[in-house]
């Protein structure tokens, strides 16, 4: 594929995604590709609106110079998220490129609003649209390169996971239906009176519009501070158990500092008889292995368990059955069971997912329920805690 080679040829040791620089030059060449394309579409589609007299053109040749300001905006975030940690940012500056990705959804909208009201003041005030075969041909031929600049991104926005450029393909994608609307209007306009013009200009703006809020959408949430993916958590736990002495793993939090920069705190549970000096060195290894395989900086909190007993086994199983049968998401950590003077009580953490509406007495009710199909059910004291995401 063309898009391939292109990076092949501009991008040096383009297969290594996983690096910094490779993924900032693959950024960087998207934005220059980007602005190429879109400037010499805008000044095509200008000179082909200035000789018909189509708004509808006129909005779609703006679009694309709404979109070569877009490339630029990309260049200008790629490069100030590449910039190291300082005092001001302790932990980098890679949310710039959600920035970056904002900027470009904003310009979107404003370009879609402008030409919404120009569009339906051509439909109200229709002016005559002289366009010649040929220059219906020229449009057709310029979707060509919307349609291959769509792939590009798309296959950039992929290797390197970048919500920037993903944007930047859906906002291609939007461009081809204007100008295949545009195109329509060209060709019915001269066989009616209707405003068709107008109306296809309307459309256009209309699809402009729409692209924008979702690209909003979608490089807002990572700014506000959006759950992890399941699938990066599950990992990094899976990992965290492989380590020696590392007997559990819970309350893991994490904070995106840009693509694959990743900060995380955990509880890692740890036998309560192994040495202090032991139980550092361990979990300082632990984050180390995290750090070798993973995108995360990850600062290990140690919990001592002390799960020896077959009697405090067996409860800590009651216990997890139960809440698995009240909420299959529950999770139960920091198990202790304890004689009090008034029999046995277990002190332990609940997890519970965000998605669970149920405040904590009616847990403690449904949970202290499940338990009754036990003999002389113990006391149950619960600490809550609800989860990152979920």
């Amino acid at each position: 594929m063309i898009q391939k080679l292109l990076i092949k040829c501009f991008v040096r040791d383009c297969e290594h995604t996983d690096s910094p620089e490779v993924r900032l030059n693959c950024g960087i060449f998207s934005g220059y590709v980007g602005l190429a394309v879109n400037v010499l579409l805008s000044v095509l589609k200008f000179t082909i609106g200035l000789i018909s007299g189509s708004v509808a053109i006129a909005a779609d040749a703006v679009n694309n110079l709404s979109d070569a300001g877009n490339s630029v905006v990309t260049v200008f975030g790629f490069k100030m998220a590449a910039k190291p940690a300082d005092r001001e940012h302790p932990f980098g500056h890679g949310r710039f490129e959600y920035v970056a990705g904002v900027v470009v959804a904003v310009v979107i909208i404003a370009m879609g609003l402008n030409f919404l009201v120009e569009s339906v003041q051509r439909i109200f005030h229709p002016q005559p649209v002289q366009i010649s075969p040929v220059l219906i041909a020229i449009m057709a031929g310029s979707l060509l390169f919307k349609v291959w600049l769509f792939f590009f991104y798309r296959h950039i926005g992929r290797l390197i996971d970048s919500r920037t450029i993903q944007a930047m393909a859906v906002d291609s994608l939007s461009d081809i239906a204007g100008t295949i609307v545009v195109l329509i209007s060209a060709a019915a306009d001269k066989f009616t009176r209707f405003p068709v013009d107008g109306c296809a200009g309307f459309l256009a703006a209309l699809l402009v519009f729409y692209g924008g809020i979702r690209i909003l959408r979608e490089t807002i949430n990572p700014l506000l501070g959006e759950p992890p993916g399941p699938e990066l958590v599950e990992e990094m736990r899976s990992r965290l158990l492989k380590c020696r002495g590392i007997r559990g793993v819970h309350d893991i939090i994490m904070h995106n500092y840009g693509p694959n920069q990743y900060f995380a705190t955990a509880h890692a549970e740890v036998d309560i008889d192994t040495d202090i000096f032991a139980v550092h060195d361990l979990l300082e290894q632990a984050e180390a292995e995290i750090g070798k395989h993973m995108p995360v900086h990850l600062l290990l909190h140690c919990d001592p368990c002390h799960r020896s007993g077959p009697r405090t086994r067996e409860w800590q199983d009651k216990v997890e059955n139960a809440a698995a049968e009240v909420n299959p998401l529950f999770k139960i950590y920091d198990f202790q069971a304890r004689r009090g003077p008034d029999g046995m009580v277990l002190e332990f953490s609940l997890l519970v997912p965000h998605s669970c509406s149920a405040d904590q007495p009616e847990i403690e009710k449904q949970l202290a329920k499940a338990m009754q199909q036990y003999p002389s059910p113990p006391r149950l004291k619960i600490t809550l805690v609800r989860s990152q995401g979920g």
